[in-house]
């Protein structure tokens, strides 16, 4: 049976590695720019804007709940979600540092490589 090796490596390669699944859907993709286009928590009207059924919204901020992008309580029978911006500033700038990290090595790459 094959073995995940992902807790072999750094844990800052794994938290960006799971930020950017989190993002690697446009569903939730779409769900962050409603979220983050209002002032104030969104209750029931995701449903209303995307093109999605009530569960698959429900799973997609399940996830996005869960990997600590977005802030939700549940009021009777509706649930409100915002973005939490602290989570999701760090992510987005620990993500951005390893982009940086990686553009660095652009210049020095060999002129005939995979060509």
């Amino acid at each position: 049976m094959a073995q995940n090796k992902k807790t072999e490596f750094p844990e800052n390669i794994q938290r960006i590695a799971s930020f950017t699944k989190l993002l690697s859907h446009p569903a939730r993709l779409a769900i962050l720019e409603v979220l983050a286009s209002r002032q104030t928590c969104v209750c029931g009207e995701i449903v209303e804007i995307l093109p999605l059924a009530q569960s698959t919204v429900s799973q997609h901020l399940k996830e996005l709940k869960e990997g600590g992008l977005v802030k939700g309580e549940v009021e009777g029978t509706s649930s409100c979600y915002c973005i939490h911006w602290d989570n999701f500033s760090k992510a987005y700038n620990e993500f951005a540092k390893h982009i940086e990290f990686i553009q660095k090595f652009k210049n020095n790459k060999t002129e005939n490589c995979c060509e």
